[in-house]
This record gives structure tokens, sequence and C-alpha cells, in this order.
């Protein structure tokens, strides 16, 4: 299948990368040309504008948009719909508000076009292990576009199937969901990254407790110099608390045990406050989460630990590189 990428940052190059390996032909588009004549030269079909990307498809045309939440999404997807014709698609796989894709949706789909919003969860990672994919779509597009889905998804990989899913049939164990109507698959990435928040939390104060288990405010006998390198290593074997943060965690600790190569400054983006903005809507408690978010922001004033690890899971899944210390 033929489908236009706009956006060869860290995540949506290795897109191209991994729709081109399944078999997919991909025409692309950056603001930046070196990331374009970088994916040409792999293979990808390169565009210098947005107007000629959409020129270069065969109609139906899809076109996926990984570019920063906010004005520049709306920016693109505007500049997409003016240049495509009914039957046209346009899938969102970044990270934008999910209320945002419903009034999009409503807007193109006046003139025909199918708006979708696809939660993209895998990070850096993502081309070799696959994407999680959360879709908002209306039935036509989904099955339109599902062999574009089912290429980036992980499938079943080596990952034990669930007792009793065998009965149920559905795309979830490969990956992917059509999870609703458009908006609904950012909804569920926008809880995601939520939840994201508060795992992330636990491991950290969790190893910040261990950390300092040999502080000199405790009884002598009380003190333990705990190799928390050596604990995230076991815990990664057979531990009801094993996951893949644990082993982003493990990975950043053997390569530096006290973590001095990171800041302790540590980012939120869209999706955890909108999480806690939603659960304020609904009348849900959420307080770890809520209590997750609100430590990033005290991270900016004051660095443990804890915050350090919070850094590093960060790095090691999303290559994010959190500001240094007073910047």
């Amino acid at each position: 299948m033929q489908l236009g990428l706009v956006g060869l940052g860290r995540m949506g190059a290795n897109m191209v990368r991994r729709l081109q390996k399944g078999g997919h032909h991909c025409t692309v588009f950056d603001v930046n040309p070196a990331n374009v004549t970088k994916l040409a030269n792999e293979g990808a079909e390169g565009s210098g504008s947005l107007e000629e990307l959409v020129k270069k498809l065969q109609k139906p045309r899809a076109v996926w948009v990984m570019v920063p939440a906010g004005k520049a999404t709306e920016s693109t997807v505007q500049t997409l719909a003016a240049a495509m014709d009914s039957g046209d698609s346009i899938i969102d796989g970044g990270n934008s508000f999910y209320k945002d894709d419903i009034r999009r949706a409503a807007e193109l789909r006046k003139k025909g076009i199918h708006y979708v919003d696809a939660g993209t969860s895998g990070g850096v990672w993502g081309v070799e292990r696959g994407y999680c994919l959360m879709i908002g779509a209306s039935d036509a597009a989904f099955t339109q576009l599902e062999p574009i889905f089912k290429a980036l998804a992980p499938g079943l990989g080596s990952i034990a199937r669930t007792p009793g899913r065998e009965k149920t049939g559905g795309t979830a164990e490969q990956g992917y969901l059509h999870c609703g109507p458009p908006g609904s698959g950012h909804f569920v990435k926008m809880v995601h990254n939520g939840i994201e928040y508060g795992v992330m939390q636990a491991y950290a104060e969790g190893f910040d407790l261990m950390m300092h288990k040999d502080s000199e405010a405790l009884p002598e006998d009380e003190r333990f110099k705990l190799n928390v390198s050596d604990i995230a290593e076991l815990w990664r074997r057979g531990s009801v608390i094993g996951s893949w943060l644990l082993d982003l965690t493990a990975m950043a600790l053997v390569e530096n045990p006290d973590l001095s190569n990171y800041s302790g400054f540590v980012e939120d983006s869209g999706e955890g406050r909108w999480t806690i903005e939603a659960a304020i809507e609904q009348a849900v408690p959420v307080e770890v989460l809520a209590s997750a978010l609100f430590t990033r922001f005290r991270s900016r004033r004051e660095h443990t630990f804890a915050e350090k690890v919070l850094s590093a899971m960060r790095f090691k899944f999303g290559g994010h590189v959190e500001r240094p210390t007073g910047g």
C-alpha cells in the first residue's frame, strides 16, 4: 500500500523504515530537507512540500502525520485537507488532544475526507519491536487502512497469549485496536500515558528509597549499601513487577549506577495533564496519576535520585533528552 508520511523525527523516520520493510511504499515530507534526503536514500520517495506529497499519491490517498501536537498538527492537517479529495484519509499519529480530533473529524467529514487518530506507543524501539496502535476511526476508514496498522504493529511476537483470548478474536493481541470513532484512539493513548506516569513514579520512588538506605540518619545496624543496578536486574527475572519500563531502568543503571549523566529535570507531555482534566470532568479519582504529574512539576526545582530514574526511563524508551539542571 502507498502511504504519505509527514514528520521524520525519531518515530516518524523509523515508522517509514518499518513500513518499507513490510512491503509498503512511503512518500515522505519534513520541514528539514535533510531528513527527507536521508529517507529517500533508504528507498522512500521524497517531497518538497505537503502539496507535492499529496500529488504523488494515488487515490484514495492516505497521509500519516507525525508532528508535534497543537499548532503544528493543526496547520499540517488543514494544509493537507485543502489539497485532498473525498475518499482520502488523514491519520494523526502524534499526541493530539482527543477533543481536537473530534472537531477535525467533523470538519473533514463535510469534504468526504476520513480523519483518523492513531495513538502510537513504541518510542525509538518501535522500528524493531513494532508500535502499539490505539485507533479512532470510522469503520470504513479503519478497514481501508488496516494493512498499514498491521504492518506497524508488533503482532503476536513472543508474548504468551492471554488464556481464553484465542476464543474472542479481534486484533488487540496483534498490537493494534479500533477503539471507536474519531477521538477515541487519542483518548485511550492519553490514559495510557497517564498510567505510564504513575508506573514510572512508583519505580522511581522505590529505587530512591533503596539508594538512600545507607543514610547516616539511620541507626548504623539498619544501614544497607544496596546495589540498585543488581536489584533492577533481579526484579526482571520472575518478579511480579517486571515490565519493559523496568528493563529500561536496569539498562540505565548498569550503564551508570548513580545516574549522574541525567539531570533529574523531568518534562511532562500534554497527555498527563489532559488525563487529570478528563478525570475531573468524569468525577473519577486518579490520585496516583495526579501525584505523578505533580512530581514532574517539582522535579524542575529540586532533583532527587527518583527524578534521575524518571529521566533515564524517558530517554531509554523515547530518546527524550531532558534540559540540564538550571536550564
